[in-house]
């Protein structure tokens, strides 16, 4: 059968891609091998350098292919059906790209592949035994993207898959039509991913999780060829650079969680966060243990198995995420698409592969002959690394629970409240992480005088102390181990720029650490202060129960604002005044006024929370924020009656929504009123209520409670006639408020009830919440300071690597 309209060729080219990519990357880990086992035999070398840079070109070519596709809305592939469709703005394409499995497999494969580039052509001595491991890794990953089917088992998922060929759609009648791509539309991308931050935080965090892959091929090529000593030099700007890199992809996914959820946070502890934040711990571990080593040669069994680690926990973290076992524990994860076999085996093939060979380079290893000094640098930075592996193991034996479970047969449940769960734990790690970061570098390697060094620290302490206690006092802050890691966060900036500023003497080149050091003190005050002492403005005080509205809405969190109504919130003065839609995007306006001594309104600014429309994945509310110097006003909808909008009415006057499976005591939920249902009549005066004796009749009994408190009681019937069903409404005037019993459910006693109400009554309401953060700014130049460290100290390294 010819389908008309489709585009074969496409399809056909990046499949091409595909299995050169793969063959290509196998031929080059072979090639390389023996270049590394055979270093006198050139040949192997300049085959391996030619099949690379194949398969490097035919990752590039999947990536223009699958973004041609997804440009032109192709939707004979399945891809493109999934992920796009005609209505989306051409900038979330790139967000089309990387939101299912197989775009994001390309995006982790394609920065390897460009960082092996860089290898290629920087790193001679190490070339061949390094460029071994990233062929071998390049090579799992392009088999992710074969979708082939071998011994009934499908080998990854082909974006390029048609659409009446792939198995959740191969049956479906529409695609059977031959005109059928005439008449179809994609079913668009996940509202939670139409968002700027979307379009480049993605690409940033998988270059970071591809960064991990270059310090652990140099781990493998060092125990490989049993250079112990020799790979520290050139791997450290890479372990520098992947902290950084992981660092500024995770506090980008913190800014977007921030913009575009609505939990009220930047970090909730969700376990595809929580897989991300472990590699870039064990990452930070494995370069303070090889700053150990470079200076006085030990800690080298613990440089090789942090590094290694990293990159494991990396692929782990990519298990986590797409095989489907998180479920619905995060927002990140997807379901199984044919990844997680293949996913498990290229865990444990490195796994395995690289404890056996550390196991049997062991003994060799160079071993430290004396003890460090307590009063030592290293010693203080290896307490250090020991803290952070504790903190990541705490991290990941709860983020692993559902993997547990899957593996024994358990039913461990997570923390309740995740958030206050990890935070008990976390603080007091981040208390000593903080004051270690503070203290140690003003010890000095090998022995240092303690009277010296508390001497150094003196100022920077005092400083400490008196901002922590101003912070403290101004905030309101008692709990003591808040105000312990406030100190200790606060020393970590202040001791670091001292350290900068005198010891340094301001100089920019050598000051990478300790800017990076006050970057992380002002992330851990930052978030403490915003997170500790964030208020809640936004309390229901009205006669309306909104809990009534949504289990899950509190009247201690959430306001119930009538449209043009003035209502209190914190220090301001909001009116909710104007509903305006753009494309899918409802905005819902409302003023933030300060009132004047005479008793009138200034508007100190609007906020413009939105109701992003979605038919197939759900209404998706997005907050509005307000940024000031010293503080954060963030709003979001948590509850709106979207019938009028959705087009859920009858007539002009009186819009109608059918509420079905109502029990005795359901509460229905009118604009101006709450309708719960009492129960069933059965003795029905037919004769008072004008019915024949031959009619058959039930009323159903509701209560209804305006916003004044006011009850009145309303009975609509349920009227059979020979045996036509003739519903009899029940009308409150005054409430612009028909009902009427649609019908009786026998199987579970409940009843199917049409509401309608009067459009010209009903006075428009929306109920939000809003939290004033304060001090969030100070996390976010934190952040911004961490990062330029970061790369302030990469910059030096690969300076002092050229010299």
């Amino acid at each position: 059968m010819e389908f008309i309209g489709e585009h074969l060729l496409p399809g056909q080219i990046g499949n091409f891609f595909i299995v050169l990519s793969f063959a290509m990357a196998v031929l080059s880990c072979i090639s390389y091998w023996f270049a590394t086992t055979q270093p006198l035999d050139a040949s192997w070398k300049k085959i391996a350098r030619t099949t690379y840079l194949l398969h490097a070109a035919s990752v590039i070519g999947i990536g223009i292919t699958l973004f041609y596709i997804l440009f032109n809305n192709m939707f004979e592939y399945y891809y493109a059906y999934q992920h796009s469709s005609k209505a989306l703005p051409m900038y979330y394409i790139f967000s089309c790209f990387w939101e299912g499995q197989e775009g994001s497999t390309w995006l982790w494969m394609f920065w390897q592949a460009i960082l092996g580039l860089i290898i290629l052509y920087k790193s001679s001595e190490w070339e061949s035994p390094v460029m071994a491991t990233v062929t071998s890794v390049q090579a799992f990953l392009s088999c992710m993207l074969l979708g082939v089917i071998i011994f009934d088992y499908r080998m990854g998922s082909n974006p390029f898959t048609l659409l009446r060929e792939h198995p959740d759609m191969a049956q479906m009648p529409f695609v059977k039509i031959p005109t059928y791509l005439q008449s179809i539309d994609g079913r668009g991308l996940n509202p939670l991913l139409q968002n700027y931050w979307m379009t480049i935080h993605p690409p940033t965090l998988f270059l970071g999780f591809a960064s991990t892959l270059i310090p652990f091929c140099y781990a493998i090529a060092a125990l490989w060829q049993r250079k112990y000593s020799e790979w520290i030099k050139p791997v450290l700007p890479w372990v520098i650079f992947s902290v950084g890199i992981l660092s500024l992809g995770i506090l980008m996914g913190g800014a977007w969680a921030y913009e575009s959820l609505s939990f009220g946070g930047f970090w909730a502890w969700d376990p595809v966060e929580n897989a991300s934040l472990v590699p870039w711990i064990i990452m930070v571990a494995a370069l303070h243990v090889i700053l150990i080593y470079k200076h006085n040669n030990t800690s080298v069994f613990s440089a090789l198995l942090f590094t290694i680690l990293s990159f494991l926990l990396i692929v782990y973290s990519t298990f986590l995420t797409k095989s489907g076992i998180l479920g619905n524990s995060s927002v990140h994860a997807f379901t199984d698409m044919g990844m997680s076999g293949l996913l498990l085996v290229f865990l444990l093939f490195y796994i395995v592969g690289s404890t056996i060979l550390l196991a049997m380079r062991y003994k060799q290893l160079p071993s430290q002959k004396q003890d460090d000094e307590l009063w030592s640098r290293e010693f203080w930075m290896f307490i250090g690394t020991l803290v952070l592996v504790i903190a990541s193991f705490q991290i990941l034996f709860t983020t692993s629970l559902p993997v547990v479970n899957k593996l024994f047969g358990t039913n461990y449940a997570p923390p309740a409240d995740v958030i206050n769960y990890y935070n008990s734990w976390q603080t007091p790690m981040a208390t000593i992480i903080a004051l270690l970061m503070a203290v140690t570098q003003f010890i000095r390697w090998k022995k240092a005088d303690i009277k010296q060094v508390a001497k150094s620290l003196a100022y920077s302490a005092i400083a400490a102390v008196i901002i922590t206690a101003l912070i403290c006092v101004f905030m309101h802050i008692t709990n003591v181990l808040i105000i312990g890691l406030c100190l200790t966060s606060t020393f970590t900036v202040t001791a670091n720029a001292d350290y900068w500023l005198r010891v340094l003497s301001g100089k920019i080149n050598k000051a990478g650490s300790s800017i990076a050091h006050i970057g992380f003190g002002l992330i851990l005050l930052g978030t403490l202060i915003s997170q500790y002492k964030q208020t809640i403005i936004s309390r229901n005080v009205g006669q309306t129960d909104i809990s009534r509205l949504d289990k899950g809405m509190k009247n201690n969190e959430n306001v119930l604002l009538n449209k043009g109504d003035t209502t209190l919130l914190g220090n301001y003065y909001v009116v909710y005044h104007t509903k305006r839609r753009e494309g899918v995007n409802l905005y819902y306006d409302m003023d933030y006024l300060q009132r004047n001594a005479d008793g009138t309104y200034r508007k100190e600014f609007m906020l413009s929370p939105i109701i992003q429309l979605n038919a197939r994945m759900g209404n998706i509310p997005e907050p509005d924020t307000r940024h000031f110097l010293g503080k954060d006003v963030y709003t979001h909808i948590s509850y709106v009656d979207l019938s009028k909008d959705l087009g859920e009415h009858t007539d002009e006057d009186y819009r109608e929504t059918l509420k079905k499976g109502i029990h005795a005591g359901d509460t229905i939920f009118a604009a101006n009123a709450m309708i719960i249902l009492e129960g069933l009549i059965k003795d029905v005066d037919k004769a008072k209520l004008q019915l024949l004796p031959t009619d058959i009749a039930l009323a159903a009994r509701f209560k209804v409670l305006d916003i004044n408190k006011q009850v009145r009681i309303v009975e609509p019937l349920y009227v059979i006639r020979d045996n036509y069903l003739v519903p009899i409404e029940s009308e409150i005037k005054d409430l612009g408020i028909r009902i009427t019993f649609k019908e009786l459910n026998t199987t579970n006693g409940t009843i199917d009830v049409a509401l309608a109400e009067n459009n010209n009554l009903q006075k428009e309401f929306i109920v939000m919440k809003a939290i004033v953060f304060p001090g969030i700014n100070v996390l976010w130049i934190g952040a911004l300071v961490m990062v330029l460290g970061t790369l302030i100290a990469m910059w030096h390294r690969l300076k002092a690597l050229k010299s």
